[in-house]
């Protein structure tokens, strides 16, 4: 396919990078930019008509733009902005992955590993595991999503993002994750992860009004430091749990600040079950951010730490408010 484009923006998460992956087969493109969405929603780097933008909101322009946040396509409305004026594709699907895939399958045949590597997408970015032992069982997409998450600095993270998203283009997932490069992220990864999982059982409470233990709450703000947490590692000493909450303080140059991030996602014990929980219609509802069903971020601003305070209290007993007013079909 002849391009028109320069560069692709991307999310810096698995579905990012397997939808870089397919646009760059599409476009022939080797440039890559990895970012998250608060970046594009601060207008914090430049995006042009030579750019695609993929699972990230959509910016001032874009070339292209795939997504499947409902929140991002609600805030088009709210700029004023008519969605199919916007080349690209956007659907209400499991991963952004998916909606460029198929999007691009119906122009021509894809390769059968973009098939699979959308299938795994899918499953990684809705959480969409059917038991505790299928998310922690070893498999090459797993394995691609830990090295990922691997600790490191922004300038080594950004370097192996741009050089597993030409991999996955051009080999298969089991083949991208044997490569020793990737191997050692995951190796380094899993190290860690046996430290957060001591973290977050150290953290891990409940709501006062959360009688049935439904939302596992984790404030990382008594931390000195950030201590970077998976958060749905909650679920193994929780294992009825239905949902999992993440406080974390903000920084800014390397300084704390009074704002905090709040993160949220579905158990896994919810998959299959009939319900109407939506973490991303939480965050909207509270005006903190966006999301899908399945998870949902956002950030509570204060000027003060006294106002933090009072503002996180508050917070915390609205998303369960919400929570609770959601249905779901014999939860326990």
């Amino acid at each position: 396919m002849d391009t028109e484009y320069d560069r692709i923006v991307t999310h810096n998460d698995f579905d990012g990078v397997a939808s870089a992956a397919i646009c760059s087969y599409m476009f022939d493109i080797d440039t890559f930019i990895f970012t998250g969405p608060n970046t594009i929603t601060r207008s914090e780097i430049s995006v042009s008509e030579r750019d695609i933008v993929c699972d990230l909101p959509y910016p001032l322009v874009a070339g292209l733009w795939f997504d499947h946040h409902v929140g991002n396509l609600s805030e088009l409305g709210f700029r004023g902005i008519d969605p199919a004026s916007i080349p690209g594709a956007f659907a209400d699907k499991p991963s952004c992955c998916r909606v460029v895939f198929d999007h691009f399958s119906q122009q021509e045949d894809l390769p059968d590993d973009f098939n699979v590597l959308a299938d795994e997408a899918d499953i990684i970015d809705s959480f969409g595991f059917v038991s505790v032992e299928d998310w922690r069982r070893d498999t090459p997409a797993k394995r691609i999503d830990w090295s990922i998450k691997s600790p490191g600095s922004a300038k080594d993270k950004n370097r192996f993002l741009r050089s597993l998203v030409a991999l996955l283009r051009d080999t298969s997932l089991s083949e991208a994750a044997n490569e020793p490069w990737v191997s050692e992220r995951t190796s380094a990864y899993l190290k860690q992860e046996e430290w957060m999982q001591k973290v977050v059982a150290q953290v891990a409470t409940f709501l006062p009004e959360d009688g049935h233990n439904e939302i596992v709450v984790l404030d990382m703000t008594k931390f000195q430091k950030r201590e970077k947490v998976v958060k749905n590692l909650a679920l193994l000493d929780h294992p009825h749990a239905l949902a999992f909450l993440e406080i974390q303080p903000l920084y800014q140059y390397g300084v704390r600040t009074t704002d905090l991030s709040i993160s949220m996602s579905l158990s896994l014990n919810l998959n299959g079950k009939e319900h109407q929980k939506d973490i991303g219609e939480i965050m909207r509802e509270l005006n903190l951010g966006d999301g899908h069903a399945g998870a949902g971020a956002g950030t509570l601003h204060s000027a003060s730490k006294a106002e933090m305070l009072k503002k996180k209290s508050r917070i915390l007993h609205s998303i369960f408010r919400i929570w609770k007013s959601q249905p779901v079909a014999d939860p326990f």
